[in-house]
């Protein structure tokens, strides 16, 4: 969890920085200060009286950046690419081949590469949102999301122009902001209390005569036929005793010595798919070094390094084109010119090529291999200032854990098993204005279907897109997001 450490600086939603021509950069102003939270960092007692102050206070971290409207911001940089892309989001997806299940002929898929365009809507939530666990609290800034996307290659052939709507998703992120200690109090205790003022079983049982037992009796003599008990505080120092018999109530103080509540992510997102998915994403910023604000562009790999399976359509479970990253294939090149042969036991041995050729043979190479060059390649023509990188996962390898909770149809045939998203937030200065531009990229993996030696097969989803807002896109642009995405 990262927090706020420096003095002076006040959250909440009228502190939020607009991002249109901010002189003094508006991601380093909403950056400053942050680092990790540790065990040892001061933690503040939560006070009633003070709850109103807190929500209106609560911290939103690199999420206020995000408030607002983003559409799609579409730049053809890459030169090379003979389709000009027609939008900025690019999306594959792997299905179960008509006809086929798991109990059948193994690992058919149909594939399909669309570009398309996109509406992400991001809304604060005022006041903070309240988790209450006892001894801690948990005060988060929670922003709203949703996002409409639209196939730019399924639009309607008669009338006027309209784009296939393909996706819809809602739901909400979380920043992390405050952890409080709320110890118990005289009032709290008395208003809480569910046991009776003086127990007839204590007396019975321990001799105990006083009302609302809080503190642990011990059994001071071994003598089953006369045992002694006396409460903890009367316990001699160096005093020996046999048996404990807990408290039933609290203290004024239990719960000011922990333990304290310290996570190991900073945000968390819940989306609904209409699909038939519920998700559950955790993760962080990731810093470079010390810096959570990253000077200069996001980088991606080129020519031989971009061959690597975590970003590819091609996932290592689905035979990898033959390729693998000791002998990769160039997608900064031509597709092979195996993709254009008709493939035979004996120029394909193991099927590894004519399986994947489809995916290399798409008009949309080499975005239909690996879609976030697409990000890359927007990049290559913009002067990036700075940068924040937010990785979130439903699967950590370790730690805390997201999770994906799937309809029937959706485990039974396809069932959705793990989710993981990056996202870019980056300045961009363009004729000496600052703008802010969100990358993402997100890899949704499928199981269906196995290996011919029962393995179990991978299948990655992709999307990926950059988005800027709606004032900060070109008027051509900004005419066709209007047309497509009306109010």
């Amino acid at each position: 969890m990262l927090k706020r450490k420096k003095e002076g600086y006040k959250a909440g939603a009228s502190s939020l920085l607009k991002s249109s021509g901010a002189d003094q950069g508006t991601l380093a102003q909403i950056m400053s200060g942050y680092s990790k939270l540790l065990i040892d960092d001061p933690v503040r007692p939560f006070k009633e009286e003070n709850l109103e102050q807190i929500g209106n206070d609560v911290d939103y971290g690199i999420l206020q950046a995000l408030d607002g409207t983003w559409v799609s911001y579409n730049a053809n940089y890459n030169k090379s690419v003979n389709k000009p892309s027609l939008a900025s989001g690019i999306h594959t997806t792997i299905m179960p081949s008509p006809g086929t299940n798991s109990g059948t002929i193994p690992g058919k898929f149909s594939f399909d590469c669309e570009e398309y365009i996109e509406k992400l809507t991001f809304s604060l939530v005022p006041g903070g949102v309240r988790n209450r666990g006892g001894a801690s609290e948990l005060f988060c800034g929670a922003v709203k999301y949703e996002q409409t996307i639209k196939s730019v290659n399924k639009a309607a052939e008669q009338g006027p122009l309209k784009y296939t709507p393909i996706h819809e998703e809602n739901g909400m992120y979380l920043w992390l902001s405050d952890v409080y200690n709320h110890a118990a109090t005289e009032e709290s205790i008395k208003r809480d209390r569910g046991i009776h003022a003086f127990s007839e079983e204590d007396f019975k049982l321990y001799g105990y005569k006083g009302e609302y037992r809080n503190e642990p009796l011990v059994q001071v003599s071994t003598d089953e036929n006369n045992k002694k008990y006396i409460l903890l505080s009367e316990l001699a120092a160096g005093q020996e005793y046999f048996e404990i018999i807990p408290a039933q109530e609290l203290k004024p103080g239990a719960g000011v010595d922990g333990p304290y509540f310290i996570p190991d992510y900073s945000i968390s997102r819940s989306g609904v798919i209409p699909h038939g998915s519920t998700v559950t994403l955790l993760g962080d910023i990731q810093p470079n070094g010390d810096s959570y604000l990253i000077n200069g562009a996001p980088q991606f790999p080129y020519g031989d390094a971009a061959w690597q399976t975590d970003h590819l359509a091609i996932s290592r479970t689905m035979g990898g084109a033959g390729a693998s990253p000791s002998n990769p294939i160039n997608l900064d090149q031509p597709a092979p010119a195996w993709v254009q042969d008709t493939l035979t036991d004996e120029n394909d041995p193991g099927s590894n090529k004519i399986y994947t050729q489809r995916i290399l043979a798409d008009e949309l190479y080499p975005y239909s291999v690996r879609p976030d060059l697409r990000l890359r390649d927007t990049l290559s023509g913009q002067q990036v200032s700075n940068y924040v990188f937010v990785q979130l996962s439903s699967k950590m390898k370790t730690g805390a854990q997201g999770g994906i909770l799937n309809v029937p149809f959706v485990n039974r045939f396809v069932p959705t098993v793990e989710v993981d998203m990056s996202m870019w937030i980056e300045t961009v200065i363009e004729d000496g204005k600052e703008i802010l531009q969100l990358q993402y990229e997100q890899i949704v993996f499928f199981e269906f279907d196995f290996g011919n030696d029962g393995g179990t097969t991978s299948w990655p989803h992709i999307q990926v897109n950059t988005l800027r807002k709606i004032a900060d896109i070109p008027a051509d642009q900004r005419r066709v997001i209007e047309e497509q995405f009306p109010e």
